[in-house]
């Protein structure tokens, strides 16, 4: 059974990384619930939990299998701890869906915020 994930930066469609999710289904654009932040970390971005955000982050959902999701989990660094492979809230249609991303996991300080959470 695929697993659905939700992309915000360089895997979206037409972006530099999307090549790596070629045989995968897309599903639809997406947002998250607030409570996330969008930050610029030069030609990618990193999303963050942020209690005190109402705004939230826009992007894509997608089916992918389970060989699409290792190569995802390669490229955003999860054994290394860039990134953390977690479950995340989306608005509606999507609102109680199960549904994982990536958060970024070093430090934002001195980096940019992306104002209207979209990459």
């Amino acid at each position: 059974m695929p697993t659905l994930i939700f992309v915000y930066g360089s895997l979206k469609r037409g972006l530099s990384n999307h090549h790596w999710l070629a045989g995968q289904h897309f599903v639809a654009e997406a947002r998250t619930a607030p409570g996330y932040q969008l930050f610029d970390l030069g030609e990618y971005p990193g999303m963050v939990t942020a209690a005190e955000t109402e705004g939230s982050v826009w992007g894509e959902l997608w089916e992918v299998d389970d060989d699409g999701l290792a190569g995802l989990d390669v490229l955003e660094g999860v054994d290394e701890g860039m990134y953390e492979r977690v479950a995340v809230s989306l608005l509606e249609p999507f609102a109680g869906t199960a549904v994982e991303t990536y958060l970024y996991r070093e430090s934002v300080a001195g980096r940019a915020a992306v104002l209207g959470g979209k990459w």
